[in-house]
């Protein structure tokens, strides 16, 4: 079981996943990064295997599709959901996490 696992389903994001997988990467270095390629028809699983994410498929195309799968096959304590086009901000995650797993989850802390 993964503590703390970044979701990230992709349908053609090549301009930001690389991105978005190298901010999580720093903001949460502990975390594993999934990126779930949902026919993708760009290099979106190339670059984000060149930053280090783990790359799986999801064929049946959907959002519906990939998020069943992500969470069929990832086992984590804790779970970020994002998506590859660089909508939510990396540096925002470690505080969710902490409110998760730290907090025994009940809600934000005010530890800024």
């Amino acid at each position: 079981m993964d503590k703390v696992a970044v979701l990230i389903p992709c349908y053609n994001e090549e301009l930001t996943i690389g991105k978005v997988v190298k901010d999580f990467k720093t903001h949460l270095p502990e975390a594993v990064i999934y990126v779930y390629d949902n026919n993708s028809t760009d290099k979106t699983a190339d670059i984000a295997k060149e930053h280090g994410a783990i790359v799986r498929y999801e064929r049946k195309q959907g959002k519906g599709n990939v998020m069943r799968s992500m969470f069929r096959d990832i086992d984590a304590e804790c779970y970020i959901l994002v998506d590859g086009d660089d909508t939510y901000p990396a540096e925002a995650a470690p505080e969710l996490v902490f409110a998760v797993t730290e907090n025994g989850g009940g809600g934000f802390s005010n530890r800024r």
